[in-house]
């Protein structure tokens, strides 16, 4: 194998060594409160992986939408024990994922939100269409003080190449799925990825962790190259 092909040969997040220090700001590893990590037990199992892999700081950001209703101090409690749990050296934090919906307004009102440092929410959308009153939930959060974060927004197929530049032209952070770089969750995402981390509009990296299996299997891809791995 020749010095070019080193350079062209594709690479995994594992592979690369890239995920050495960094920070998670998006996971679903805080067991039995949504559709991600079920038990304890497996909870620590991912926290052991995440650590072998380098990764200092993993936010638990469970879901906190109309369909899954988790209150603030429930999650602050089940976070409690996992902090307990937990014997290793990786620092965790806890913050939400909010759906922009009725639950969100009125969480909104009554100030009753899980933040990141800095006043920082981390909130979704359907991948599919907009919350009717997407921009109105947007700038009332921003005129309450909160500095919004948009996750994953290179998974939502209602955005276009305008929308993502008005979003962050209005302040509104982006945070990225590293796998939406490996075709994980398809040709769009990765492309949408690829070009929102080309412009430099990234704010945070995130794993979007449900399971330990699919997490392994979406660092262990062999997709990325240099040019990819550079900008991150």
């Amino acid at each position: 194998m020749g010095f070019l092909d080193i350079f062209r040969k594709k690479q995994s997040f594992e592979g690369s060594g890239i995920l050495k220090g960094m920070e998670d700001r998006h996971s679903h590893i805080l067991y039995g409160v949504d559709d991600g990590i079920a038990s304890l037990d497996d909870s620590l199992k991912v926290l052991s992986y995440i650590e072998s892999r380098g990764i200092t700081d993993v936010w638990c950001t469970p879901h906190i939408m109309e369909d899954v209703p988790n209150t603030s101090d429930f999650l602050r409690q089940r976070f409690t024990e996992l902090q307990q749990a937990y014997q290793g050296n990786v620092r965790l934090h806890l913050a939400a994922e909010y759906m922009l919906d009725n639950l969100f307004e009125q969480r909104l009102r009554e100030k009753d939100l899980l933040t990141m440092e800095d006043d920082s929410v981390l909130v979704e959308t359907s991948t599919w269409n907009p919350p009717p009153q997407m921009w109105e939930m947007l700038s009332a959060l921003k005129k309450a003080g909160y500095h919004p974060i948009l996750a994953h927004p290179e998974r939502y197929r209602y955005l276009k190449d305008e929308d993502y530049e008005k979003i962050y032209k209005a302040g509104i952070q982006f945070q990225l799925n590293l796998a939406s770089l490996t075709g994980y969750y398809g040709g769009t995402a990765m492309h949408k990825a690829r070009m929102l981390l080309k412009k430099g509009w990234y704010r945070h990296y995130g794993s979007d962790c449900h399971k330990l299996p699919v997490l392994q299997e979406q660092y262990r891809r062999e997709t990325l190259d240099k040019e990819i791995l550079d900008r991150l």
